[in-house]
């Protein structure tokens, strides 16, 4: 982990977990394949969103739902490799094989993928 670099400061990722899409973000991916939504190919087809009403819909849920707080590090990194090694994390899948649902969760999130790759691109 400590040789993973973002260009992005902590504000935008949260943000951007809250507010993005399914394409950039690994968690409403999870988030909304847990859920049920559907995953559908956008745009040119490359890229996988839950749809502009799937996308509100997993934002509102989020909303009411999931939370966020951070400590300050110099080295972030190397607490968020312990933390994973020590909690029990379901929905983290880097680092995190040993996990029972890590699996169960790879494999929602492939049937998704598959799933909307056989359907037209949505607009």
């Amino acid at each position: 982990m400590a040789n993973r670099t973002s260009t992005q400061n902590l504000r935008k990722r949260v943000r951007y977990h809250y507010r993005g899409n399914a394409a950039g973000s690994t968690l409403r991916l999870t988030l909304g394949c847990l859920l049920g939504l559907e995953l559908r190919r956008v745009g040119s087809g490359k890229r996988l969103t839950f749809g502009k009403a799937g996308e509100a819909t997993l934002s509102q849920w989020m909303a009411d739902n999931a939370r966020v707080c951070w400590i300050e590090r110099s080295e972030p990194w190397d607490l968020e490799s312990q933390l994973i090694s020590q909690l029990d994390l379901p929905l983290n899948l880097d680092q995190n094989r040993r996990n029972p649902f890590h699996s169960r969760l790879k494999q929602i999130r492939a049937q998704a993928r598959q799933r909307a790759r056989e359907l037209p691109v949505s607009w």
